[in-house]
């Protein structure tokens, strides 16, 4: 899709959010949220992955609209007086959100998200709309309010915030909040490090997703201690069905480890 195009869609996003605007602010909870994944998220039978009903979503997109109008309803010095939970579980639902609304721009007319911009222009890139009062892209949310903020530090929001694709950690199928974000946050990570077609031993090689290797400071900058990657796969060696010997040789650095090609297809239901 060209820019041009994505512009026109997303303008219209913003007309149809105007057409509601004022219907209500953020009441302190993501209950809409919650309810639009309950009625459109499928996960898998091994509960590792999971696929999104976006022709369900288009048919509640004014819900949605209304959801994401209450996120945009709230003031930077709100955000700033609530726990370190609370704002992260807002940042996470609000990426999550905000990509079910740039996908339904075009949706079903893609293939990807990454149709939705180019390799000078990704669509993550693109400010589409309004949050703290100002106009953002989702790499701001990801990328300057949860990790270069300095304030969270806990590399498991890679396997929370969703890129709508296939090779992405599942879209979890309620929303995150602050009473139980630890728990679900664990959750996340223990499903996606178990499924085997992002992340196996292969003989004497660990082939793991390649966020390991776009993120790898983060997952290195010491939470929970960690200072390797060696370290974080050593932590959740039963996750990736690792035997004592993998892990004597994971501590040694004697076992290989290789990213694997991420697949960008979009997660929808099939």
């Amino acid at each position: 899709m060209s820019f041009i195009k994505l512009s026109v869609a997303s303008a219209l996003i913003f007309l149809s959010l105007q057409n509601v605007w004022g219907q209500g602010a953020f009441e302190g909870n993501h209950q809409a949220w919650n309810q639009l994944l309950k009625d459109n998220v499928v996960l898998s039978v091994d509960g590792f992955s999971s696929q999104v009903n976006y022709a369900g979503l288009a048919k509640q997109q004014t819900a949605l609209n209304q959801y994401l109008i209450s996120l945009s309803s709230v003031h930077q010095a709100t955000f700033d007086a609530w726990s370190k939970d609370e704002q992260l579980a807002f940042l996470i639902n609000a990426y999550n959100a905000w990509t079910v609304a740039l996908i339904l721009t075009s949706y079903p007319d893609l293939e990807s998200v990454k149709d939705l911009g180019s390799f000078f222009n990704p669509p993550w890139g693109k400010a589409f709309f309004t949050l703290f009062d100002k106009k953002h892209s989702l790499n701001d949310i990801e990328h300057e309010l949860i990790r270069g903020s300095g304030r969270y530090n806990d590399p498991r929001i890679h396997f929370a915030v969703n890129c709508a694709s296939i090779g992405c950690p599942a879209l979890r199928n309620e929303a995150y909040t602050s009473e139980v974000l630890n728990d679900q946050l664990n959750q996340q990570t223990l499903a996606f490090l178990s499924d085997k077609r992002r992340n196996r031993l292969n003989k004497d090689t660990l082939e793991v997703s390649s966020i390991f290797k776009w993120y790898k400071e983060d997952f290195e900058q010491g939470w929970m201690g960690f200072g390797s990657l060696e370290d974080v796969f050593i932590k959740y060696a039963d996750a990736l069905q690792l035997s004592h010997k993998d892990i004597q040789k994971l501590k040694t650095q004697d076992l290989d480890i290789d990213y694997l090609d991420y697949d960008w297809s979009l997660n929808d239901v099939r």
